[in-house]
């Protein structure tokens, strides 16, 4: 059986940039398709709301494999901890208010057409900011004094 090697940083540090900037045009492509040519709607629908939530989504991760590769394997601290869990509270606090309409708690019930309506705009901009919260606890702050 062969035996694989764990990653080096630098393999890391490049996959995570590689979720985040893959992450950064899916979440344009989706807030704003009319960068690209591709807007065939007056409103933000379902399909837009869920392609921007996908790339932040990818945001998230690459930059949680980035910052936590910087702690090198050894042991985080409580304020690292509670950064991953705001990045993930964030996340699902931008996918609940995003998808509100899609879940059935929105301003729009099911026979209307999903509106991304100012409330929703509220939630996930919250919810990003959960997100780099979370993401600026995670910095290893020790090493960057050397």
């Amino acid at each position: 059986m062969l035996a694989t090697q764990p990653l080096g940083p630098k393999t890391r540090i490049r996959i995570g940039l590689f979720f985040t900037f893959t992450g950064l045009f899916v979440f344009i492509l989706g807030a704003d398709p009319g960068l690209f040519g591709l807007d065939r709607s007056p409103v933000t629908g379902f399909v837009q709301i869920a392609v921007f939530l996908f790339g932040l989504g990818m945001i998230s991760i690459g930059g949680y494999l980035v910052l936590r590769t910087f702690w090198n394997g050894e042991p985080t601290t409580i304020r690292s901890d509670v950064g991953a869990r705001l990045i993930a509270t964030g996340y699902v606090v931008a996918v609940a208010s995003g998808m509100a309409d899609v879940f059935g708690f929105g301003s729009e019930s099911f026979p209307n057409v999903p509106d991304f309506g100012v409330w929703q705009q509220r939630g996930v901009l919250m919810g990003e900011v959960l997100i780099g919260v979370g993401l600026f606890l995670l910095i290893r702050w020790k090493n960057l004094k050397k």
